[in-house]
């Protein structure tokens, strides 16, 4: 195991992820007495951030940056609530867009660059940490199935529900090889700890690490490397998977075993909890795998991880932080 002892600074932990899982992680490790970057997929083209990365020349969709920034601010709750407003259906032009989605996208626009957008709203909403997007430019994911087919968009690619085989990104403006944005792959080799997840296998998680230079990284790094196993499989993307699984396609995907612990969720889900209307891309418990989990990594912390709350099934991201932090100090804390 990479272990290291603190005595002075602070232990730095990188999160990388998107969706609505990295925020969940990141609000329960604030104010723990740890140096926290994330890194955030910029893959996103669907809902108010699609509408507005097609809108406004060469603007990263900003949905899940905005997430990851509410959930690091110390700002009042109130100002919270307001950068995370969302505009009703039957507000015509700006219907379901968020307000931080717009904020964030004319600050890009008047700096030329995302990543400048999101280091100036970190000051002024009083940041816990560092915010990076994981390149300055708008992606496209690009999955490649089984059968030899191939899917454009990260919305597009759950659609036809066919078994994912890989995916790659590529820019949108040229279809070149992306880059990393700025203090990304030092976070990463500077790093004491990087978590992976909890979010959406292919579409959260491996946009980040499919820009080479990312990928690189996470395989050079002395950091002890964990990943966060989702709950429950998802429509189009992981059905039918074991938590083994999971990590063998992430693994599959740098062309080694780089992932040092995982942890796994062992808290049965309720019959019949999950609300469809909802939460509709969610199918059932991911399937327990131990001795294939024990063959990919070298540590695997099963326990209780689950929070059942409006009808949805989450992380408990206190459960989860208690976990990653006797891991990081090498200690029961």
């Amino acid at each position: 195991m990479k272990m290291k002892t603190y005595r002075i600074r602070k232990p730095k932990i990188v999160v990388v992820g998107g969706g609505t899982g990295l925020p969940v992680i990141l609000k329960s490790l604030r104010n723990q007495g740890v140096d926290i970057t994330a890194i955030v997929t910029v893959a996103d083209d669907g809902g108010s951030s699609g509408e507005i990365r097609n809108l406004v020349s060469s603007i990263s969709p900003p949905g899940d940056l905005r997430n990851v920034l509410a959930a690091l601010s110390d700002m009042p709750q109130l100002y919270n609530d307001i950068f995370q407003y969302r505009f009703k259906a039957e507000d015509k032009f700006l219907a379901n867009h968020a307000l931080g989605n717009l904020i964030i996208a004319a600050i890009a626009e008047m700096r030329s660059s995302t990543y400048e957008a999101i280091q100036i709203l970190s000051k002024i909403m009083h940041i816990d940490g560092r915010v990076y997007p994981s390149s300055d430019l708008p992606l496209v994911l690009h999955a490649v199935f089984k059968d030899g087919t191939e899917a454009v968009g990260e919305s597009k690619i759950a659609v036809d529900r066919k078994t994912i085989d890989r995916v790659f990104v590529r820019n949108q403006e040229n279809n070149d090889e992306p880059k990393a944005a700025r203090k990304v792959v030092s976070s990463i080799m500077e790093a004491d700890m990087i978590v992976l997840g909890p979010g959406s296998l292919f579409t959260s998680i491996l946009p980040n690490l499919m820009i080479s230079e990312i990928g690189q990284a996470m395989l050079e790094t002395q950091a002890e490397t964990v990943y966060i196993c989702n709950i429950m499989t998802q429509k189009g993307e992981t059905e039918h998977f074991s938590d083994a699984d999971h990590v063998r396609v992430l693994h599959k995907h740098l062309g080694k075993p780089f992932i040092d612990t995982v942890l796994v969720n062992t808290e049965k889900v309720p019959e019949g909890y999950m609300d469809p209307e909802i939460y509709d891309e969610y199918l059932v418990q991911v399937k327990h795998d131990f001795q294939g989990l024990r063959e990919e990594a070298s540590r695997v912390i099963s326990a209780d991880f689950l929070e059942l709350r409006d009808g949805g099934v989450f992380h408990d991201g206190d459960k989860v932080i208690e976990e990653l932090l006797r891991i990081v100090y090498g200690a029961k804390i």
